[in-house]
């Protein structure tokens, strides 16, 4: 069973038997107020500040932070370069995607995509379960292309993040947005997501998490 929780912008802590994987690491800076978190894998997709804050980890970790494969803790990790913007990363810069598979779910965090993708981008994407993409616009993808990139990967599950909240990313467009070029409406946010592969459903749901700071 795999549990995945929201510390805001693109920080998650995913939760399996084997590993707990924190996603690009937030600042206190940027609003969000995070507790000290423990973690054995820390994903970095870019290095900019607002996703490299790995002093909000205690412990021993191991940092990820560029594409290719890896196997630490019983977790395999795939990363895809990608780029920030849609000029191939000549304004921002690149970007990497993450393929992690834990309790036999495939879960794939975007980082700051900036761009749909590639044919061969989608192809590598094909298993993927649960897609965790970002929507508000700005630096990365904005409603309508977010729910393209959704199009191009068919997940089971989406979940949006980077979007205009009461805590942070105040220059972002809001949820609603997203939801609605998702035909999605009436959501009721989760705390945090605990989900089997036998949860999992044919047709794509969004799940909305709520942005906390809660260590448990």
């Amino acid at each position: 069973m795999a549990e995945i929780k929201w510390f805001g912008h693109a920080c998650f802590r995913l939760r399996s038997r084997e590993a707990t994987i924190i996603t690009d690491p937030v600042p206190r800076t940027l609003g969000y107020k995070v507790d000290k978190q423990r973690a054995d894998i820390v994903t970095l997709s870019h290095d900019h500040p607002g996703h490299t804050a790995t002093e909000i980890i205690s412990g021993e970790f191991k940092v990820v932070q560029a594409p290719g494969e890896y196997e630490m803790n019983e977790v395999f990790i795939t990363g895809i370069r990608t780029y920030h913007d849609n000029k191939r990363g000549a304004e921002r810069g690149r970007n990497t995607i993450y393929i992690i598979e834990i309790e036999n779910i495939t879960i794939c965090h975007l980082g700051d995509l900036g761009h749909t993708l590639s044919v061969e981008q989608v192809e590598a994407l094909t298993a993927v379960d649960i897609l965790i993409v970002p929507i508000g616009g700005g630096p990365v993808l904005d409603a309508d292309k977010a729910a393209e990139v959704v199009g191009q990967i068919e997940p089971k599950i989406v979940i949006p993040m980077q979007y205009r909240n009461p805590l942070g990313d105040h220059d972002r467009a809001d949820l609603e947005r997203f939801l609605k070029e998702m035909a999605v409406h009436d959501v009721a946010p989760l705390d945090k997501l605990t989900v089997k592969p036998s949860d999992l459903r044919e047709m794509t749901e969004v799940v909305v998490l709520e942005v906390g700071a809660s260590a448990r």
